[in-house]
């Protein structure tokens, strides 16, 4: 057993890391109100943005997405990997960097290149895959032109034939303590199948359908990228609020086993100093 000074040292640095992670998960819990304000109000926005798409386009004949949407054989494949910059996060950057992997496996025989936003995919990701850029310095200043950037850099690569399909994926957002992982076709986009072509109305566009449709495909695939690192971000500071929160209980269970070990060990030390004690007295005595 050891000795009661290396407990006491234990247990002062026991309390010292349940102190910083007690901190930790309060910001976390702080960044995490305003992050996902952020993805809540955003949602609606890029679920109708979408919803008007696809509607405009099913009333629409021939290929009108044009290079967006061209279909090609599958050779080159680049898989955007959307992780976090820190860690202690939990599962947060593994499970997208595990599904990042399962995606490679999936295409095997295809050249499969990996797009990583986010300082840990891309540290991790690079020892196996063959990473062709890093924007981890989106999150310093996450707004929506600087993810607009970064999507038409997507956009001209799928464009310019250097890649046949490009996915995302990322961790969206369902509450603090879950987090699910999306794998997303970004390009080409998905054929259109809507069954409320039938019933659309009589209308004047201007101007033309096809002009408006061509519009809304960039805007929609910006939108499509800045909500997926939204949701990524929101999901970031729940799992790691959820991961700080377990670790700090962990340690007050510890602390608390370790303040018993403590507490028998003295009590033995002082009982034997009193056998001790009392047996010297009766040897005198006797």
């Amino acid at each position: 057993m050891a000795n009661l000074k290396e407990i006491r040292n234990r247990i002062t640095s026991i309390s010292s890391t349940m102190q910083i992670t007690s901190a930790m998960k309060m910001v976390s819990a702080a960044k995490l109100k305003k992050a996902q304000d952020a993805i809540t109000a955003m949602r609606p926005y890029a679920e109708k943005l979408t919803e008007l798409l696809q509607n405009l386009s099913a009333t629409l004949d021939g290929d009108v997405g044009g290079d967006y949407t061209a279909q090609r054989e599958i050779k080159k494949v680049l898989v955007v990997a959307i992780t976090s910059n820190r860690g202690l996060c939990g599962a947060f950057n593994s499970n997208v960097i595990k599904e990042v992997k399962n995606r490679t496996d999936f295409y095997v025989g295809k050249q499969v290149d990996v797009f990583a936003i986010g300082k840990k995919g891309n540290d991790i990701l690079s020892k196996s895959s063959n990473v062709i850029a890093n924007q981890s310095g989106v999150f310093d200043d996450l707004t929506f032109d600087n993810v607009a950037s970064i999507a038409e850099l997507l956009m001209q690569k799928f464009i310019a034939g250097e890649y046949d399909r490009i996915e995302l994926v990322y961790n969206q957002f369902k509450n603090a303590a879950t987090q699910i992982i999306q794998t997303e076709q970004f390009l080409p986009l998905a054929p259109i199948q809507s069954e409320a072509s039938a019933t659309s109305g009589d209308y004047i566009f201007e101007p033309s359908k096809e002009e408006i449709v061509l519009t809304l495909i960039p805007k929609s695939l910006k939108t499509q990228l800045y909500k997926g690192i939204r949701d990524s971000f929101a999901s970031e500071h729940g799992a790691r609020m959820t991961a700080m929160h377990k670790a700090t209980d962990n340690a007050k269970e510890l602390k608390d086993q370790l303040t018993l070990t403590y507490n028998k060990a003295r009590q033995a030390a002082i009982t034997n100093e009193i056998l001790e004690i009392v047996g010297g007295a009766e040897a005198l005595n006797g």
